[in-house]
């Protein structure tokens, strides 16, 4: 079965991502299932950044070792994967190969940003590559520019038409050198208009909207951020509010300020920002109002390795806060099991009245898997509430150790919400 590892690498600014993306789905349309993983550092330009890809025929959930091809878009990036190329693969880039070892892998000579000067910008280096890569693959062009027309339409055929003119310059720089094409396309599988690619990220985000999440407030933070930006764009159609707050400790106290008044509602941060929510946490136990939080972790104390993946937090979140109080701390392993991760933990919190945690991590939040299809193994449910009679007790002790909740406005009874010690009306 065929199985092949692609691995491009610039600096910050290049268009490394977008490489990774927009090949990622011209695979997919050509029937393959795709993992691919970002590797960026945490500034706008300069640093190496690289994205890796592996696709086959069937299912792939993890990459390889070995690169079967490496795009360079600069030197740094064929010295420092240059290694991992396999014996067979092939290098593409523009520098001076200085390596003994590289007569055993095929190197093509190709000026990305010169080629793309033709087209009228060297930004357009990064489609140059797609086209280059294309032609390397034997993949199908029209494939490509309608996925091109379908990205950048709505920017003006300007724009449109000068990438897929880029791509097209790839493609026929990298025909005119003998014998490029590494695959036959009678090995590729049937095109499959079923599959879809789904990352960590964008699963957390499906899975608070599957669990009728209505309020979202967060404080932007790597790698938690492309939640709140995957509920943002589907807020209008779904019903929910989303709120950016000025920090963590005021997206925590708004998420429990609308769960109080009766919204499903979540926040997401990284483990700096949960160090400020941790007292926001306290309340929420404290009051038994329900509330999930999203805790993406990264490596080293106070800021740390803002783009880096770590999974050192699990101790931090079980005892976070003063004193001691029951709560759900989830971690999921994949996009499928993240949608359901979310959709049990606003079940839970809803239902026990205490809050649910939900470990991610970098590698989770940006790697990217292709599905056939996913299911809804957790059904969500209706909000838990009851009305405030005239004697309302909202903390009253009941054998199960779980108060009715009501919402405030709904009966002739009075809400009380408190976080200090109190009786059972909230006194």
């Amino acid at each position: 079965m065929l199985d092949l590892s692609i691995l491009i690498g610039g600096e910050a600014g290049q268009g490394v991502q977008t490489v990774g993306e927009v090949l990622s789905r011209i695979l997919i349309r050509s029937g393959f299932f795709v993992f691919s993983i970002q590797d960026y550092h945490s500034r706008i330009r300069g640093g190496h950044n690289f994205t890796q890809i592996r696709f086959s025929g069937q299912p792939v959930g993890a990459l390889s070792e070995k690169i079967d091809i490496l795009v360079c878009l600069n030197q740094e990036t064929y010295d420092l994967h240059f290694s991992s190329v396999k014996d067979s693969g092939v290098i593409l880039g523009s520098f001076s190969p200085f390596h003994a070892e590289l007569s055993i892998v095929r190197f093509i000579p190709l000026d990305f940003e010169k080629i793309a000067q033709e087209v009228g910008n060297k930004l357009y280096a990064n489609m140059v590559a797609i086209g280059t890569l294309m032609g390397v693959l034997g993949l199908d062009q029209a494939v490509a520019l309608s996925y091109v027309d379908e990205l950048l339409g709505k920017k003006g055929e300007d724009i449109a038409g000068a990438n897929k003119r880029a791509l097209g310059k790839g493609l026929s720089s990298i025909q005119l050198i003998n014998n490029p094409v590494l695959l036959d396309r009678k090995t590729f599988p049937e095109k499959n208009p079923h599959l879809f690619i789904l990352t960590g990220n964008e699963a957390l985000g499906l899975g608070a909207i599957c669990a009728g999440c209505t309020f979202y407030s967060a404080y932007p933070m790597t790698p938690s951020t492309g939640i709140m930006n995957y509920v943002a764009t589907r807020a209008s159609k779904y019903g929910i509010l989303v709120e950016q707050a000025e920090d963590e400790i005021a997206a925590i106290n708004m998420a429990i300020g609308a769960s109080f008044a009766g919204a499903r509602s979540m926040t997401a941060t990284s483990g700096g920002g949960f160090c400020l929510m941790t007292e926001g946490l306290g309340l929420a136990a404290m009051t038994e109002t329900p509330i999930v939080v999203v805790e993406a972790q990264r490596p080293g104390p106070s800021t740390g390795l803002p783009t880096r993946t770590s999974q050192g937090d699990l101790e931090f979140v079980l005892s976070a806060s003063q004193d001691e109080f029951p709560r759900f701390v989830f971690a999921p392993r994949d996009p499928q099991n993240a949608i359901d991760v979310m959709v049990r933990a606003f079940n839970l919190t809803d239902r026990f009245q205490v809050p649910a945690i939900v470990l991610s991590d970098q590698y989770l939040a940006d790697s990217a898997w292709t599905f056939q299809d996913l299911s809804l193994q957790e059904d969500g449910v209706s909000l838990q509430v009851s009305s405030a009679l005239d004697d309302y007790r909202r903390y009253v002790i009941t054998g199960d150790g779980i108060s009715p909740r009501a919402l405030p406005g709904e009966g002739n009874g009075v809400v009380i919400f408190d976080s200090d010690e109190h009786d059972e009306f909230g006194h």
